[in-house]
């Protein structure tokens, strides 16, 4: 499994009409969300705004830190241990921005709001297995239904970390200027959505915090494996619901879409100097190892969508460099090593996931050996 799942969705629904798919808005919200493959989502009033707080906020007028960290199933378990090392050595930026995708979309929060939450961090990859995320549905529900597991556990897990005291605290750093970003997919229109997660936390609408929480599950529901996550919509008057599915149905990881251009943003706001960096975390290899097929419709159908992960992931790496030397960002990506061969005898198993974690950990404390390039 490539990431984790979602709520339970009715088999009747109110899609909403393809005319109004790009009109409507989440009731009670106001801009808290773009399609991840257009950059008009980023508007000049909302950009300026950011600039605003940033500024009011004390932050450093020239360096800029980015974080994306990708999707990857238990594979999260490298990215948490990488992330508490970094703390650990001292040399752990303060990110202006944190982007997460599946697994990363899980990470993201804790890695938003920093070192005080590393405790919770780690607790959540480190003292969890298969249970805590799925409950396998009985072959005769399956058929017909929305998934082949139920993912009520992976709510109640999500329910747990994403507290009210946590939404406060993304709220507070939200208006200082910096952003959290998750992605999940629009399974009817076929896009990526981005949401911004610390908008939501700083409306004050109540409910946020479900919403928060829909939105991460969202992010790791797997189509198919899990089922979608039904999101109320308004338009035209008339409400509708979207199915949101895993963001890595759309991209492994991400920064900004690739029409948005922070170099021509410095130029219309007549910037200069700046340094910005960004940092991705690939939960998971670059390279897949070699196994042994057996020739039955699950392995060959599992085998091929694990392949279909990794070289998806390695071209979305591919993506952000381009965009980020476009864009005079300084690129650092890491990936789990190719020297961790433990095999992972069933999804999220504990042990598998403690030991990537302080792989991850190891790396991250002694000094993250940072790619400046794609594989």
């Amino acid at each position: 499994m490539g990431a984790c799942a979602g709520p339970t969705v009715n088999s009747l629904r109110d899609p909403v009409p393809e005319p109004l798919v790009s009109r409507t808005t989440v009731p009670g919200y106001s801009h808290i969300r773009y399609w991840g493959d257009n950059g008009e989502g980023l508007t000049p009033a909302m950009v300026d705004q950011i600039v605003a707080q940033q500024k009011a906020a004390g932050l450093s007028p020239t360096v800029r830190n980015f974080l994306a960290v990708s999707g990857g199933g238990s594979d999260g378990a490298f990215g948490a241990g990488l992330l508490t090392g970094w703390t650990k050595s001292g040399k752990r930026p303060e990110f202006t921005i944190v982007t997460g995708i599946s697994t990363g979309a899980l990470i993201a929060p804790f890695a938003y709001l920093g070192p005080p939450y590393d405790q919770r961090l780690t607790e959540a990859y480190t003292r969890i297995s298969g249970q805590d995320v799925f409950r396998r549905k009985p072959v005769l529900s399956i058929i017909g239904g929305t998934a082949a597991a139920d993912s009520s556990p992976l709510q109640r897990l999500v329910a747990q970390y994403v507290t009210d005291q946590m939404v406060a605290d993304i709220a507070v750093q939200n208006a200082r200027g910096r952003k959290l970003f998750v992605g999940t997919t629009n399974l009817d229109a076929g896009r990526p959505v981005v949401w911004d997660i610390g908008a939501i936390a700083a409306s004050g609408v109540p409910g946020r915090r479900q919403l928060i929480q829909d939105i991460l599950v969202a992010s790791s529901s797997i189509p198919g494996l899990f089922p979608p996550v039904k999101i109320k919509v308004v338009a035209d008057g008339k409400t509708f619901d979207e199915m949101h599915v895993d963001g890595g149905t759309s991209n492994q990881a991400f920064l900004f879409p690739s029409t948005f251009s922070v170099k021509e943003k410095d130029a219309r706001l007549q910037r200069s100097g700046m340094q910005r960096t960004l940092y991705v975390i690939r939960n998971g290899k670059v390279v897949q190892d070699y196994a042994m097929v057996r020739p039955r419709l699950s392995a060959i159908v599992g085998r091929s969508i694990s392949t279909l992960i990794t070289t998806q992931g390695i071209g979305d790496l591919y993506r952000m460099y381009s965009n980020a030397k476009r864009d005079g960002i300084a690129f650092r990506a890491i990936w789990v090593p190719d020297s961790f061969t433990m095999e992972e005898p069933r999804p999220f198993d504990p042990a598998y996931m403690k030991a990537l974690y302080l792989v991850g950990q190891e790396m991250g404390r002694n000094g993250i050996p940072w790619a400046t390039q794609p594989p």
